[in-house]
């Protein structure tokens, strides 16, 4: 039986906000203490972790994306309820969430657990920091439309530079999303191993790489003018000449909370057409 939960929301939809007052109120009827945030507010909702059993997200991919944020390094799970499109991570409709999360709070359901990535930023003299990823981290050319060089090593050895308007490393989770849109393979969720892929290469390798679990990927810029760094779509960074990013599996994962049967294989064709939430 769950104690405390908390209830994260997206900002701008304001059917997001309603809906996550009325799941707090109905979460409280039930005796378990609940506490709302905005996933845009990081730290305010940081502050509240403690103690809390389980995380709800009201909005889409997007809103889980800033929950694991908020959420890692601690092992707390998510349960997504969907006012977004395509929803790969989501796991109830705005419509069922009241029926199913009794059986959820009573502790029912199964934990469907995520590889995530580390990335570390080196950027001239400043000390490195440091991101973590459920989704992606791509560096990309800037605001000026030009092919930027990353020259990428795969466990301390050379692969190639890439002449490309960009490179992404995407766990199997996010090989459903920029990774897949720019050619990269779609990987079971659950997988371990993660994705190399370049955007757009002009005159170098195309071809994606799968890359086990234990690797570690090191991607340094060479440009004349500005690139950027994204992290899960939402953490933004701009990169200059030298800078380096290097990607590895983190010892942290994203837990969902799911009451569905899971049936990846079943859903994927209607996901990416955008039949089902």
């Amino acid at each position: 039986m769950m104690k405390k939960v908390g209830i994260l929301y997206h900002p701008m939809i304001s059917t997001a906000r309603t809906l996550a007052e009325e799941l707090k109120a109905f979460i409280s009827a039930r005796g378990v203490s609940a506490w709302l945030g905005s996933a845009w507010e990081g730290e305010e909702a940081k502050a509240k972790l403690d103690g809390t059993d389980l995380i709800i997200t009201v909005g889409g991919d997007g809103t889980i994306l800033r929950a694991a944020q908020v959420i890692v390094p601690a092992p707390i799970p998510v349960t997504g309820v969907n006012l977004g499109r395509l929803g790969f991570m989501t796991e109830l409709s705005a419509e069922e969430a009241k029926a199913q999360l009794p059986a959820l709070l009573d502790g029912k359901g199964w934990l469907d657990e995520r590889a995530m990535l580390e990335a570390e930023l080196t950027a001239g003299n400043k000390p490195p920091r440091s991101f973590y990823a459920l989704n992606d981290v791509v560096v990309a050319r800037g605001e000026v439309a030009r092919v930027i060089f990353v020259e990428a090593q795969v466990d301390g050895g050379p692969v190639t530079t890439y002449k490309a308007d960009g490179v992404i490393v995407a766990t199997a989770t996010g090989s459903t999303g920029y990774s897949l849109a720019a050619g990269g393979p779609i990987l079971h969720p659950r997988s371990a191993d993660f994705l190399l892929v370049p955007i757009s290469p002009h005159l170098s390798p195309a071809y994606p790489l799968v890359l086990p679990a234990a690797s570690v990927v090191r991607l340094e810029v060479h440009t004349n003018h500005r690139a950027a760094l994204s992290v899960d779509g939402h953490i933004n960074l701009p990169m200059a000449d030298g800078d380096v990013i290097t990607v590895r599996h983190s010892a942290n994962s994203a837990r969902f909370l799911r009451i569905h049967s899971g049936d990846f294989y079943g859903s994927l064709e209607l996901k990416l057409k955008g039949k089902i939430n």
